[in-house]
């Protein structure tokens, strides 16, 4: 698992060094807020909107991290209670027992295999905070701000995958998602349901008549889970699949350039232009001051791009549970059963959606506790060279300290415990998309 590999930072010289690089004057409440505590909310700490962007992404990424996992151990507390189990060892062993509970259902209930169709949640850094965030900067810096700047569809540059529309071209594949009637034809990914004229292979749920095994039936005997040879009728692809008849739904192609595309363009590997759109990976708005010599213009955007990079949003996931009671099974178990697969996919949506967004904060190169570290080596940079404290208000020079402790605690704290988290969410989800057949 590549986990926050740049995060090397956090640490008691680090620490050591901040100490000693600023102010050792108490901090007032009246006059810090909560002594400079990030995580308490006091964002207007410093009175410098370049330093106090920092401090809010600090407490932004808290409150993202808190929530998320908040969101998945309710949704594991549910599914413990639905099937029967106490919720005892850490995250990890809690996890494990309850795949082994779902497993040991399935295997007692199910004829054949339990299936699930996924389609995962979207995660991307929000591009609307980093031009407002921006703008608001520039302001206090005295820039001269274009109103443009601040409204309409915005562009940033994206260090990851674009989800928008990418001018300047992709660096790596480019690939180009339509709808409506330009998906009915697909020659690439189809995303929402096939219709097979000729029976054909089916990568999703068959509905119709299945030439071979079917994991689930409807009411009149048709086909209604996946099916192991040909089908014929309708093929629902919520994961995208190939689809030899006619797509309803999104088609996604890989194209050669942009000129081919006349829908919305995806960067595999990200765009060398500017982005519109969603951002999976570092956003850093444009200047929006009407001249390039504005001084604030860099600390500005290193500030408005950690805060985007913290406030991540996301689609939710899209799940399907689909299997066939076993014929051996009594009234009673199946009607637990069932229960039990219902309470399965709607707490699995949540927890999904959950693991998505908390691997979006801690996981990978351009996740978003990088953004927000490589923010506070600015910081630490500018307080030690005495650029981001020299706009900060005397009077206020005592809260810059204590908020600068806190954020390093903070994210200290964060980033020790993400490697567990993620790792329990990730066998969740690895064992519920694959229908728990392990």
């Amino acid at each position: 698992m590549a986990f926050i590999k740049k995060i090397g930072f956090f640490g008691a010289p680090l620490a050591i060094m901040a100490a000693g690089a600023l102010s050792t004057q108490g901090c007032s409440e009246d006059v810090c807020g909560p002594c400079g505590d990030v995580e308490k909310g006091a964002l207007g700490i410093s009175g410098s909107a370049k330093l106090d962007g920092f401090f809010n992404a600090v407490a932004i990424m808290k409150t993202q991290s808190d929530a998320s996992i908040k969101e998945f151990e309710l949704g594991l507390a549910n599914l413990e209670a639905a099937f029967g189990l106490e919720a005892t060892g850490d995250l990890s062993d809690r996890v494990g027992a309850l795949n082994a509970a779902i497993e040991t259902q399935i295997q007692a209930n199910v004829d054949g295999s339990l299936t699930v169709d996924y389609v995962e949640a979207k995660c991307t850094a929000n591009v609307d905070v980093a031009v407002n965030a921006q703008a608001n900067c520039e302001v206090e810096a005295g820039c001269e701000v274009e109103a443009e700047c601040t409204g309409g569809e915005v562009s940033v540059e994206c260090e990851g995958t674009c989800q928008g529309s990418c001018t300047g071209g992709c660096e790596g594949e480019a690939s180009c998602t339509v709808s409506g009637e330009a998906a009915a034809e697909c020659m690439g990914s189809c995303e929402g349901s096939c219709d097979l004229e000729v029976a054909a292979t089916c990568e999703g749920t068959c509905r119709g008549t299945c030439s071979g095994n079917c994991s689930a039936t409807d009411a009149s005997g048709q086909c209604a889970g996946s099916c192991d040879a040909d089908c014929q009728g309708t093929c629902e692809l919520k994961a995208g699949g190939s689809c030899s008849g006619t797509c309803h739904g999104k088609c996604t192609a890989s194209v050669e350039v942009e000129a081919d595309c006349t829908g919305e363009i995806k960067c595999d590997v990200s765009c060398n232009g500017e982005c519109s759109g969603g951002c999976d990976g570092t956003a850093t708005p444009p200047s929006c001051t009407g001249s390039a010599e504005c001084e604030a213009s860099a600390d500005c955007q290193a500030s408005a791009s950690a805060q985007a990079s913290a406030d991540i949003e996301c689609t939710p996931p899209s799940i399907s549970v689909n299997f066939a009671l076993s014929a051996n099974a009594n009234a009673d178990a199946a009607a637990t059963f069932s229960a039990q697969m219902a309470s399965l996919q709607v707490n699995g949506v949540a927890m999904l959606g959950s693991f998505a967004k908390y691997g979006a904060l801690f996981e990978g190169e351009s996740c978003a506790a990088v953004s927000v570290a490589a923010g506070l080596e600015t910081v630490l940079d500018g307080v030690l060279d005495g650029s981001l404290v020299a706009e900060v208000p005397a009077g206020k020079l005592p809260c810059v300290e204590p908020a600068v402790r806190s954020s390093i605690s903070t994210m200290t704290e964060l980033t020790a415990d993400a490697g567990a988290n993620l790792a329990a969410q990730s066998e969740f989800a690895l064992a519920f998309t694959s229908g728990f057949s392990g």
